[in-house]
């Protein structure tokens, strides 16, 4: 249904033909076919949709808290409408696995919307410091770029704080993944979320992406996706002073301490490591254990790795979908060839298809132990199923190998003293820590230090990024 929707922009509550006619192939990575032609935008489009969003502000930024209640309940109600539309969608533009991209894939994004309705519910707009006061408005027309990895859930974090904090905004979805943003373009239209609040354009980071980030009338951008490109993105903001939220990579370090029950810790981390075919900023792509029990960690690595099934994204038995494109796959096998070339063990996985497949995108799932962390495996982010495990011989070496890193977006710590987790956790330079094996909190505050990016997306600080700061003096004073 949303493929009818490839080659139109939806731009002030309605789907327009694109001003050019560069496309580009959409392709299933477990079939590597194409399922269709998708139109890339021009800075002509984007001109028209930020021109839309610029004249729906100014009745957008208006409404009252009940007013924009009733517009995210009437989004929610499409988005379950949607539902499973959504999760087939990604499945065909990621490779995710079906019952993944239903439960994950398409769940994040539907709870990124009620957890912002109920944060709005309560919100403090304004408050009174004697006979001043201090009014949180909305930051202006804003600017996102969304990434192929998890596609909805990218998109929703961005766009449920935005509706909530009263602005407009022009969205670009991936062009690797965009079949869940024409899916999305369809919620918003049927929820009748008023003409130009938002915007949808579809295009590559070179022409569509830079003429978001660099348009004079966008207030704010907001981007997901790479270090390098958020770099780009925030080089071009910079000159039309914006603001700038980046949620850029990651090589977190998941630190097992000595007292662990390493079955059970090897095991969860390798899951983590694996889930969403290692295509997660977060993923805990560095196991550090200690030294002495390297052998041991592997055998455990080793043998969980080797239950995941790797396949089509449909069948019931599959564990592990494709990594998304050939581009990936090629960075992939390469990254997996300096890992053995650079003399790391291989314990299991390695380059090349997995065993059974001979077309898609899939990767073997890999376990590299006797890591080092100058080795590139240990630096760079893979961005797909490969666990690099180093060996370190105290907690203080532990502690400082974790935070060797360019990133800092998340971490994992586990001990069977709480205190002593807790202890690490406060130590590592990142903006999220996760200890023995606790899950996400869609309330708290999501994103990273150093080069992991800048701001906060998830929860009441999500939210205010999307708030400006206005004071008024005298605004409580008594009346004469």
């Amino acid at each position: 249904m949303h493929m009818d929707h490839l080659n139109e922009f939806y731009i002030n509550g309605e789907w327009v033909k694109p001003s050019g006619d560069a496309t580009i192939d959409v392709i299933n990575p477990a079939t590597e076919e194409s399922v269709g032609a998708l139109s890339l935008g021009t800075a002509g489009d984007v001109d028209k949709a930020v021109a839309a969003a610029k004249t729906a502000f100014e009745t957008y930024s208006q409404t009252t808290r009940e007013e924009r209640l009733e517009i995210m309940g009437r989004l929610l109600a499409a988005y379950q409408a949607h539902y499973d539309d959504l999760a087939a969608a990604i499945t065909k533009e990621m490779g995710a696995p079906a019952k993944f991209s239903h439960a994950a894939q398409a769940g994040s994004g539907m709870m990124h919307l009620i957890t912002m309705i109920e944060i709005l519910k309560s919100y403090e707009f304004e408050h009174k410091m004697g006979t001043t006061s201090v009014m949180k408005e909305p930051v202006g027309v804003c600017g996102f770029i969304t990434p192929w990895n998890w596609p909805i859930n990218q998109i929703m974090c961005k766009v449920a704080p935005a509706l909530a904090a009263g602005c407009t905004m022009v969205l670009k979805p991936s062009e690797v993944a965009p079949l869940s943003g024409l899916v999305f373009a369809e919620m918003i239209h049927e929820a009748k979320i008023p003409a130009g609040v938002i915007n949808i354009v579809s295009g590559d980071g070179p022409a569509v992406g830079r003429a978001i980030s660099s348009h004079p009338d966008i207030d704010m951008v907001s981007f997901t996706g790479s270090t390098r490109a958020g770099a780009d993105v925030a080089a071009q903001a910079a000159v039309g002073i914006k603001r700038v939220s980046q949620e850029l990579g990651g090589k977190s370090a998941n630190i097992l301490l000595d007292d662990v029950n390493f079955e059970q810790a090897v095991a969860g981390g390798v899951g983590g490591m694996m889930g969403n075919t290692g295509q997660s900023c977060n993923a805990p792509s560095r196991m550090l254990v200690p030294k002495g029990r390297m052998d041991e960690v592997a055998a455990i690595a080793k043998a969980t790795t080797e239950t995941m099934k790797p396949g089509d994204p449909q069948a019931e038995d599959t564990t592990m979908g494709p990594v998304v494109s050939e581009v990936q796959w090629n960075k992939i096998q390469g990254l997996i060839q300096k890992g053995i070339d650079e003399g790391a063990t291989l314990v299991t996985g390695g380059t090349g298809l997995p065993e059974g497949l001979n077309k898609g995108y899939y990767v073997r799932p890999t376990i590299f132990a006797n890591v080092t962390n100058d080795m590139t495996i240990a630096r760079e982010e893979i961005f797909g199923p490969v666990l690099a495990i180093l060996g370190y011989e105290s907690e203080e070496e532990a502690i400082a190998i974790a935070n060797d890193t360019e990133y800092g977006l998340s971490g994992y710590v586990s001990s069977g003293d709480t205190d002593r987790a807790k202890a690490v956790a406060k130590r590592l330079r990142t903006g999220m820590v996760h200890i023995n094996g606790a899950g996400g909190d869609f309330n708290a505050p999501f994103g990273g230090y150093k080069k992991s990016g800048n701001g906060r997306e998830w929860g009441v600080e999500g939210l205010e990024e999307f708030l400006e700061q206005k004071a008024i003096m005298g605004f409580n004073a008594a009346a004469e």
